[in-house]
């Protein structure tokens, strides 16, 4: 099956982005890419993933029982670019995380079958491997657990059932021969998760200009993005929640964001109906992030500087607002005995208690050309399958 890339299979929405003018990471079922920099490699029976500069083996996370292979990784690739795994044959994976957004969505919230709409901002799946809740809230324990809800949502690829897009794929002869090579078995919807989690772990950023900068190359960084960097570790406190090789703390907090709005999406309470987790979401990693607007879960703001703002006013004003954005600057290392103590209070916070940031214009200038620094390396050369199965 042969697919015409050009040309947009979902008129009037996103669809799929083809006609990629990006290099090749496959060669058939071979995984090929090296990067100028690279940091650890991870290495499998018959197939090794290269991490850029800046990232950590340590912080990658694989399941035991689903080891990388080349065929898994090109079998995951190929599905996830496959709109016939949704109800219409007209959504994919890379409809609501293309590669011309580093694999993210450019609509502020994406469009499902019949060109419904979500309710959340498509987060990118750069570096997901290095998390293991998944989703903005975390409901999902694991990256194969989250990869088979979009599947069954209605508003998403709409999909039934599990068993039903089962049999669908199974009744494609490529798929089930494809699958019976790399999982020695029929089709089912875990190996499925896991094909697709497999690709997608090794859809990474690193060896950002940041990276280089850490590493001792002082020109890698002009004055600007220094006093940037200096405000983003220090005066702006960002490095409270985006720490770590990738940049988050893989925590949840409440900003305020669409507070003040009709609808407030209550996040992870929705999921755990813990008090403390009322209208929190998790910090999402900075690598890419000049790649990746719109910002924030529901995609409200276009550009760094109105997101940049938004911290700088303080948030906006809750009884849940995170403790983080109401007192005085603490170290990393405060801020983790705290949470170690299980402090969950969440007192009330009229704009009085706000925490305004004070950076003047040019400090936000600063902060914003550190953030475009860590664009990086490593998942720019992905491209689409050549044909699907048939």
């Amino acid at each position: 099956m042969i697919i015409p890339w050009d040309i947009d299979v979902r008129r009037g929405s996103c669809g799929i982005y083809m006609g990629l003018a990006l290099g090749v990471l496959f060669a058939g079922n071979v995984l090929a890419e090296s990067f100028p920099s690279t940091a650890q490699a991870m290495k499998f029976e018959d197939f090794e993933l290269k991490l850029p500069k800046g990232l950590d083996r340590a912080d990658f996370y694989l399941p035991p029982d689903n080891p990388m292979s080349k065929d898994k990784v090109a079998l995951g690739r190929t599905l996830f670019f496959d709109p016939r795994l949704s109800s219409d044959n007209t959504v994919s994976c890379v409809t609501c995380h293309s590669p011309l957004a580093a694999f993210s969505d450019k609509r502020q919230v994406s469009l499902g079958v019949g060109l419904q709409a979500g309710d959340r901002n498509a987060p990118t799946i750069i570096n997901r491997a290095f998390s293991r809740e998944q989703f903005w809230d975390g409901r999902a324990g694991s990256l194969e657990e989250q990869l088979k809800l979009p599947l069954i949502n209605p508003t998403e690829m709409a999909m039934p059932s599990h068993e039903l897009l089962v049999k669908k794929v199974a009744d494609i002869k490529g798929y089930k021969s494809w699958f019976k090579r790399v999982f020695a078995r029929e089709v089912n919807i875990d190996d499925l998760a896991k094909a697709i989690a497999a690709f997608e772990r090794t859809v990474v950023s690193g060896n950002a200009r940041y990276d280089e900068f850490k590493a001792g190359d002082q020109q890698a960084l002009n004055e600007a993005e220094k006093r940037g960097l200096e405000l983003f570790e220090g005066k702006a406190r960002c490095s409270q929640c985006h720490n770590g090789p990738n940049f988050t703390d893989e925590r949840y907090h409440n900003l305020g964001v669409d507070w003040d709005t009709v609808h407030v999406d209550l996040g992870r309470y929705n999921f755990t109906r813990k008090e403390q987790d009322i209208g929190a979401f998790k910090t999402p990693t900075l690598r890419e992030i000049a790649n990746t607007a719109p910002y924030m879960h529901n995609g409200t703001f276009e550009t760094l500087e109105e997101t940049v703002t938004l911290y700088n006013s303080g948030g906006i004003a809750n009884p849940f607002l995170d403790v983080e954005m109401r007192r005085p600057n603490r170290t990393l290392e405060q801020m983790l005995e705290y949470y170690e103590k299980g402090k969950t209070e969440r007192e009330p916070s009229p704009e009085s208690e706000l925490v305004r940031l004070d950076l003047t214009k040019q400090e936000q200038a600063d902060l914003v050309a550190f953030l475009r620094t860590l664009s990086g390396q490593g998942w720019q050369h992905i491209t689409p399958p050549d044909f699907f199965p048939e």
